[in-house]
C-alpha cells in the first residue's frame, strides 16, 4: 500500500491489486469445482435411483402378470403360459376393472441399438377366440423379429445380458423345455368364438406351474449388476415350496 503525503490519499500498488485478483480467481475456481462436483454427484445418484426404480417396477409388473394369469385357471380353457427358450408368453386378465377382456403379455430379451434389453409386450384387450389366437401368435413373432407395429406395444425395462426361466413342478425346479418341465395340455372348447364383451376361451394351452423362477444376468456398469433371482409362487400353493 502507498500513501500520497501531499493529499493524504492512500491506495494499493498494482502488484497488490493483481495478487488480490489472483486470489479471488483461485477461490472462484475452487468454488466452481466444488459445485460442479456436487452437481455431478447428484446427477449420478439420481440416475442410480432411476435405474433401481425402473428395475423394481419391471419386477413388480412381472409378478402382477403372473398373479393375473393364475386367476384364469382352471375355470377357463386357454393358452395360459408358454416358454419357448426366447420369450415367456402369458394370457392374463386386464387390470382395468371396467374391462372384462383378456390380455396377451410377452417378455423377452432382445438387442436394441446393440445393447441387450429386457422387454415387455402387451396386446390390447381381447374378447374373442380369434383375437386371442392372433395376439398369441403376434407375441411369438414379436420376440423373434418384431415389426414396427409390434414395437409400438413394447416397453424396455432394463439392460440385460441373459436370462433363464425355471418351473417348479413335482417338488423340484426344472427347465420348462425339458420333459420334467412340460405342462399338461388343456382340451380345446368346441366353441370357435365368444360373444363381444366376454373373455376369450377355447384355446389349447398349458397349466400354470406351482412356481416360476426368473434369473436375470444384469450387465456391469448399471445400478444393479450381476445375477438377480426372483421366485414367484402361485398363491394357491401352500407349505414351504
Amino acid at each position: 500500500m502507498v500513501r500520497n503525503k501531499a493529499f493524504g490519499i492512500s491506495g494499493f500498488t498494482l502488484v497488490e491489486v493483481m495478487v488480490a485478483i489472483g486470489i479471488m480467481a483461485l477461490m472462484a475456481m475452487l468454488s466452481w469445482r466444488g459445485i460442479d462436483g456436487m452437481t455431478r454427484s447428484q446427477a449420478t445418484t439420481q440416475a442410480y435411483v432411476d435405474e433401481v426404480q425402473t428395475l423394481q417396477t419391471g419386477l413388480a409388473q412381472w409378478g402382477a402378470d403372473l398373479d393375473a394369469t393364475l386367476q384364469l385357471q382352471p375355470a377357463q380353457q386357454i393358452n395360459a403360459i408358454d416358454w419357448d427358450g426366447r420369450a415367456l408368453r402369458l394370457t392374463r386378465r386386464s387390470s382395468n376393472a371396467e374391462d372384462n377382456g383378456l390380455l396377451v403379455v410377452a417378455w423377452t430379451r432382445r438387442l436394441v441399438d446393440g445393447t441387450g434389453q429386457w422387454l415387455r409386450w402387451q396386446s390390447p384387450p381381447l374378447r374373442s377366440r380369434a383375437a386371442l389366437t392372433e395376439a398369441w401368435q403376434r407375441a411369438g413373432l414379436w420376440a423373434q423379429n418384431p415389426g414396427d407395429e409390434e414395437k409400438k406395444r413394447e416397453v424396455a425395462i432394463t439392460p440385460l445380458d441373459q436370462w433363464q426361466i425355471f418351473y417348479f413342478r413335482n417338488d423340484a425346479w426344472s427347465n420348462p423345455l425339458s420333459s420334467d418341465g412340460a405342462a399338461a395340455s388343456i382340451s380345446p372348447s368346441p366353441s370357435a368364438s365368444a360373444p363381444a364383451g366376454t373373455p376369450a376361451t377355447g384355446v389349447t394351452g398349458t397349466t400354470i406351474p406351482e412356481g416360476l423362477r426368473l434369473v436375470l444376468t444384469l450387465p456391469p456398469g448399471t445400478a444393479v449388476s450381476g445375477t438377480l433371482t426372483r421366485d414367484w409362487v402361485a398363491p394357491t400353493v401352500g407349505g414351504g415350496k
